[in-house]
Order: C-alpha cells, then structure tokens, then sequence
C-alpha cells in the first residue's frame, strides 16, 4: 500500500505522558483536515480512566475482529486493543493517520502501511516520578517496569519527542512532529 500516505504509530514508556500530549496536539489540530486521530477500541470500561476509547467487551471485540473491522489489533496487559479498519479511507485520501499503538504491532504495522514511529518519552527520573504519583505500583514495580522497557525493532522510520518541560512545550514538539511528517508524505 505504498501510495497510501501515513501511519504514525504513537508509543513510549508508561508515564511518557503520550495521553497528554496526544491530546493537546488533537486539540490544536483539531481544524486541520490533513489528519486523524484515531481513537482505539479496548476490552476496558469507558469508565475505567485512561484515554478515550471505545469500550467493547471480549465477546463484541472478537466479533468485530473476526469480521475484519480492524486494520491492526493485538492484546497486551489482558485487554484486546484494535485500530479500526476505516483508517485505509483515510490514508487513501491523503491524510495522516495518528495512533496510539503497541511496539508488539509496530512490525506488522510496518509491512501493511506507511508507517512513521512517534516515540514519546522523557528521563528516567521524570518516568520514575510521575509512576509513583499514579500510587499504583510500589517503588520496586516501578523500576522493574522502567528496566524491561522494551528496543523498537529495527529499520523503522521513528521520530522522537522528548516530554522533559511543560505540557504545552512537549504538545508544541508533537505537532511539529507531525506537521512534519505530513510533508514528508506529501513529497513522496
């Protein structure tokens, strides 16, 4: 599908802040109509916190997969994420398409569509901080989930956002990112 414009696969260690940045650079491209920023569907209540997604149960999620409704799908941490398959409309009309997905599906990703990487990280120390202030793993958890961050595979195209200042800042570098990846794939 090379003549299809670009996947950009947005992804970063727990605690990057991607959910944040992702949503204010929605928010700031929200009248720009050369992207879309898809909102994934998860086996996780709406309610449960998080970012938006669209809430399936497993048995609705395995319907909708084995119907073919998902462009890229995989499970991770016992849920199923999907990305919907209407993001090859988008890509053939020329628009940048924006996802949060996991380094897992980045492979396969890779070989169906134009694929740019977005990586969203910060230092280890702000990673550390911001995990202990979720209160949700101990110090313990916390680093053994920093060490076991895993190497994206290689030859992709990946463009990196360092998240080390404020909100607004870290937002600004996404959107540049991704204006730049759109002309990128308007010169190809």
């Amino acid at each position: 599908m090379r003549g299809w414009w670009m996947l950009v696969a947005v992804v970063g260690p727990s605690g990057a802040g991607k959910d944040t940045l992702m949503g204010l650079a929605r928010a700031r491209l929200a009248d720009d109509p050369r992207f879309r920023f898809v909102t994934r569907a998860i086996t996780r209540p709406a309610e449960a916190g998080g970012e938006v997604h669209r809430a399936l149960d497993v048995p609705a999620f395995e319907a909708e997969r084995d119907a073919g409704a998902f462009a890229l799908w995989w499970r991770a941490h016992g849920l199923l994420y999907g990305i919907p398959r209407d993001i090859e409309h988008d890509l053939a009309e020329r628009r940048v398409v924006v996802a949060n997905l996991s380094r897992g599906v980045l492979a396969e990703a890779a070989m169906r569509y134009r694929l740019r990487v977005l990586q969203v990280t910060a230092p280890a120390r702000a990673l550390a901080a911001r995990l202990a202030a979720r209160g949700r793993e101990s110090a313990a958890d916390i680093a053994a989930r920093l060490r076991r961050e895993a190497a994206l595979p290689a030859g992709l195209d990946i463009a990196t956002v360092m998240n080390d200042a404020t909100p607004e800042e870290g937002a600004a570098r996404v959107v540049e990112t991704l204006s730049r990846a759109a002309e990128d794939a308007r010169r190809s």
